[in-house]
């Protein structure tokens, strides 16, 4: 893994999968490293195993709480270079097991915890003209899947969200990008019940995640055969996406 540039980093849903495991790579290159999440507990855990970790625990879905977190984050470590957000919650849904609960909940932390940390960080990165942004969509915000009526127009958002604001960050020095992942290894993907291709751990997505941010990339998608797959839907007419859909994507669920 290259040497990276960042001397402080917040990551805001470290308790497991990715942002954990980016917490701890950037932990191993002394990388003074805020780690949030709800669960406190292993938020300890990641601090007891390297110092310069510091835990800040924080529900993303309050916006006046991940406000008071950034405050304190700044009293501890000063100026942040480097904000990621990874916090998400995944409910496989579809119209026939619609939940308007867990899709409330979905947009309150998949989007509005992103627009709650935006809020936060913002203005002190426009003061200071320098700063790095990540946020963790999907590649399932590319085009609308089974099972993701929700999840998927979550990530959908966030990519449109990233879009919308790269160029005029840039003009003010701030860099923002948006990281869409196919499946990992993580709590959220071991609650499916279907096939999931060209899946990776957790380390991997780390490297090429933080390779990425290193280099300033807009976009940082993978594993790369299945994005190129998932770009060539977004330009199908729709009753060929639908058909593909129908006859293979849909007909591997049920085998």
């Amino acid at each position: 893994m290259m040497t990276v540039p960042w001397k402080t980093a917040w990551i805001i849903g470290a308790s497991s999968g990715i942002g954990r495991q980016l917490s701890l790579d950037l932990a191993k290159q002394s990388v003074k490293t805020v780690v949030s999440a709800r669960s406190k507990s292993e938020l300890v855990e990641l601090n007891n195993r390297f110092d310069t970790i510091t835990p800040v625990p924080v529900d993303v879905s309050e916006a006046i709480a991940v406000s008071e977190a950034y405050k304190k984050i700044r009293m501890i470590l000063g100026p942040i270079d480097l904000v990621v957000f990874c916090a998400a919650v995944w409910h496989p849904m579809n119209a026939e097991d619609f939940d308007l609960v867990k899709a409330k909940q979905s947009f309150d932390i998949n989007v509005g915890g992103v627009h709650n940390m935006l809020g936060a960080i913002m203005p002190s990165f426009i003061e200071r003209k320098e700063g790095q942004i990540a946020i963790i969509a999907s590649v399932a915000g590319y085009r609308g899947l089974p099972k993701s009526a929700v999840y998927g127009s979550t990530k959908a958002a966030l990519i449109s969200l990233a879009e919308s604001l790269y160029l005029d960050l840039k003009k003010k020095g701030i860099t923002i990008s948006v990281v869409n992942p196919g499946f990992v290894e993580t709590a959220m993907t071991k609650k499916n019940d279907f096939p999931m291709p060209f899946i990776m751990k957790p380390e991997m997505a780390s490297k090429r995640i933080i390779t990425g941010l290193c280099k300033r990339h807009f976009e940082i998608a993978f594993p790369l055969r299945l994005v190129y797959l998932l770009k060539l839907a977004r330009i199908l007419p729709y009753h060929l996406y639908f058909w593909c859909i129908t006859n293979f994507i849909l007909k591997s669920f049920k085998s």
